[in-house]
């Protein structure tokens, strides 16, 4: 028996096209006004943090930054779709979506300048840590999600990843417990085309990575990754799902990653300048900003508003990642367990000496015998 229902359409959905027109479509609803504006204005700021951050990584004050300039919309749709008892799994190059949960920027950008284990209070934001090794977050939702279950909480897990990371084991084993378990998550891939400078085409020989998910036995879906109004609708119908007990779902946004995977790398190696310009016709922000202008939602007052918000937090993160860190050495043994073990207090003892013994005025008693002359 084939479950058709478990597969997804056939093009992505899409709610806004990319002239900024309203498309109807019979399933799925377009936001209400007030939500697209608010979603604009995450917009907004999220180009505005990637490019601030692009700055800060030139300038040698953030050691590495994966852009996610072009995929702002998926950015902003993942932190609205879920409730203020859910949590977000984020992946390295999620921190746009971090900050729109309500994490400070400074503290988001804190493991990208390389002087912290995560930088933000976790539990405060219920965003995980964001993880750069591929995949392994979603095992940890997954773990998170059935946790949750027993307890009987109202807990939605979203745990985002890009393509690169359906190519990992670990997904595997993620999309299989949750659907053989029967946890409330749902797993949203931004699929950006290229995992580093490994396409697409060299990863999967499926129709789509939504396909996927009909092997596991839960439902998969396909949605236009620059449509915030698409996004918010496909995501919000998956967290719902969950939530009322229907299990896990898998989501593919077909999105573009405009820049090079960090600054690090090269994207001229491998795509073609005309494919990254074709793209650029479909940016999110634009797309949105036509339609909310041609239906009396967005005017000049309000652009201007959403910018100077805007500017106001890249203005934080310049202060913040303009001072030096105070390093404290025994944070490396302080956050390995919640108890600290003996064999971590014998450790730390043994750098402590070390340390002690390094000090300039140690150093000076060391260097002089007994009874010597200086």
């Amino acid at each position: 028996m084939l479950h058709t229902e478990l597969l997804p359409r056939d093009t992505a959905v899409r709610l806004i096209d990319e002239n900024g027109t309203a498309v109807t479509d019979e399933h799925y609803a377009l936001p209400d006004a007030d939500t697209l504006v608010r979603a604009y204005r995450g917009l907004i700021e999220g180009r505005r943090i990637n490019d601030q951050a692009g700055a800060l990584v030139r300038q040698g004050r953030l050691a590495v930054y994966p852009s996610s300039h072009g995929q702002e919309a998926c950015q902003v749709g993942a932190s609205m779709a879920i409730g203020d008892t859910d949590w977000l799994f984020p992946t390295y190059r999620d921190s746009v979506a971090v900050i729109a949960r309500g994490v400070d920027p400074a503290d988001a950008l804190v493991l990208l300048k390389g002087d912290w284990h995560s930088g933000y209070d976790v539990r405060a934001h219920r965003v995980a840590p964001q993880t750069t090794p591929l995949a392994t977050q979603l095992l940890h939702a997954v773990g998170f999600a059935q946790a949750a279950k027993h307890r009987g909480e109202d807990t939605v897990v979203l745990a985002l990843c890009g393509d690169g990371a359906t190519s990992e084991g670990d997904f595997h084993e993620a999309l299989n417990f949750a659907a053989v378990f029967h946890v409330p998550v749902v797993f949203f891939v931004q699929n950006n085309e290229f995992a580093i400078s490994v396409p697409l085409s060299r990863q999967t020989a499926a129709p789509s990575l939504a396909h996927k998910a009909i092997g596991y036995g839960m439902p998969g879906q396909r949605v236009d990754g620059n449509d915030v109004a698409a996004v918010l609708a496909v995501l919000g119908e998956a967290v719902e799902r969950a939530r009322t007990g229907g299990g896990p779902s898998l989501v593919e946004a077909h999105t573009y990653r405009m820049q090079a995977h960090t600054n690090a790398d090269d994207d001229t190696r491998y795509r073609e300048r005309e494919e990254v310009q074709a793209w650029g016709a479909r940016d999110p922000l634009v797309r949105l900003r036509t339609y909310l202008a041609g239906i009396g939602a967005l005017d000049d007052a309000a652009e201007a508003q959403f910018a100077a918000g805007a500017e106001t937090i890249a203005t934080a993160m310049r202060a913040a990642l303009n001072t030096d860190t105070d390093l404290d050495p025994e944070d490396l043994f302080r956050f390995v367990t919640e108890t600290r073990s003996p064999q971590l207090e014998e450790q730390w003892a043994l750098l402590r000496g070390e340390i002690e013994r390094g000090r300039p005025e140690n150093a000076e008693n060391a260097a002089t015998p007994t009874g010597g002359h200086r």
